[in-house]
């Protein structure tokens, strides 16, 4: 069964953010890449994304309301993007960075959690291919799939559906 043109898009601007979010949740739980502070910050976004294009999906009988969540969601995935490229500018150097370090100390903290917690650097991609970081992915990715969404939402709103 074929997607109606009037879904396309909230469910893009779903499933987009959960692959981009879910990925880095596999790089740091599955590969022990730990984020910095800056990747953190692109996370936040696909996250509101998320909910957004949900509640889009949820609001599917009220066109309006279902056409402004995605837009919404679309806009959170290109912020998300904005910031990876601010992140991977950061790493190559282009410009400078925040200044502090984050550590993947998590739940209760100790000394000794503190202590054994590993420092990650913004300004030192943790892995590359080709010589694009993941954050540098992370804006190339999100950056075209809220394109891709506004485009869809485009169609859909133009199809009538």
């Amino acid at each position: 069964m074929a997607l109606s043109s009037r879904f396309a898009a909230p469910v893009l601007a779903l499933l987009a953010p959960m692959l981009l979010y879910g990925g880095a949740l596999v790089s740091q739980y599955g590969f022990g890449l730990h984020p910095c502070e800056m990747c953190y910050w692109q996370r936040w976004p696909h996250q509101a994304a998320m909910i957004l294009a949900a509640l889009a999906l949820l609001m599917r009988r009220n066109a309006r309301a279902m056409d402004m969540l995605t837009l919404l969601a679309a806009l959170a995935i290109a912020i998300s993007a904005l910031i990876g490229v601010y992140h991977a500018g950061v790493e190559y150097g282009f410009w400078e960075g925040i200044t502090t370090c984050s550590s993947g100390a998590s739940g209760p903290v100790s000394l000794d959690s503190i202590m054994g917690a590993p420092l990650v650097r913004c300004d030192a991609a943790q892995w590359t291919l080709g010589g694009i970081s993941l954050a540098g992915f992370n804006a190339i990715f999100s950056l075209g799939a809220a394109a891709l969404v506004l485009i869809l939402r485009r169609r859909g709103r133009t199809s009538g559906l």
